[in-house]
């Protein structure tokens, strides 16, 4: 009978975990709830999104010797797991051709409870001269693809052209104007406003995994 006791108590432990885990505000697929040295894995309650992928690279700049900033924008319901969501790729200083290749690892995963505020990846083309001074070459953002499996994308850039003082003083001495707030690069509120120039145009290869959005009304 102590033994039996023994093994309920253990067990009305457990079921109490995971009350209290299911409870929460918001129940991941990754999250874990340990009591008494057992592990209780919750269910998956939410829709997964995976990206895998590369920048691989840009072409049709001014210059070569680019790198490239780039980061993810989402909504508000989505949550972010695992993955870098912004980072920066090496400098490419091809010796052949105008494409400058960088290969730059993409992984990332989120839950979300929503389609709103899909996922936006947003870049920066800059480049670097022979002296290390950095100079900005473009703008460029691309939704994530909605469909699953491999995807190549091209991603078009742009930069602020300025008055004509500041292009000729870009002329001379380099440098040029520069969005004050990024969020201007994947939101239209006030970019209509800007006078801009076309510059080259970043590839991606992305790959979309989708889970569990069929709870959603979402066919995949």
């Amino acid at each position: 009978m102590a033994v039996r006791g023994f093994v309920n108590r253990k067990s009305l432990e457990i079921m109490n975990t995971r009350k209290r885990c299911f409870q929460g505000n918001e129940a991941l697929t990754t999250e874990r709830c340990v009591n008494s040295g057992q592990t209780v894995a919750l269910g998956s309650l939410m829709a997964e999104l995976h990206i895998i992928g590369q920048i691989i690279g840009a072409t049709g700049f001014p210059q070569n010797s680019l790198f490239c900033k780039w980061g993810v924008h989402t909504g508000g319901a989505w949550k972010h797991l695992s993955g870098l969501k912004e980072g920066q790729t090496q400098v490419d200083m091809p010796q052949t051709g105008d494409m400058a290749y960088w290969s730059h690892p993409i992984d990332l995963h989120y839950t979300t409870k929503g389609l709103q505020g899909w996922p936006k990846l947003h870049l920066q083309v800059w480049h670097q001269d022979s002296f290390g001074r950095c100079q900005l070459y473009g703008y460029g953002y691309c939704h994530v693809p909605s469909s699953p499996g491999q995807h190549r994308l091209q991603c078009a850039t742009w930069r602020p052209l300025g008055s004509w003082q500041d292009q000729l003083a870009q002329m001379f001495v380099g440098g040029g104007p520069q969005l004050r707030s990024p969020d201007l690069i994947y939101s239209g509120a006030d970019r209509y406003r800007l006078h801009t120039v076309a510059m080259g145009t970043v590839e991606l290869e992305l790959c979309v995994i989708l889970r569990h959005f069929d709870r959603y009304g979402v066919e995949t």
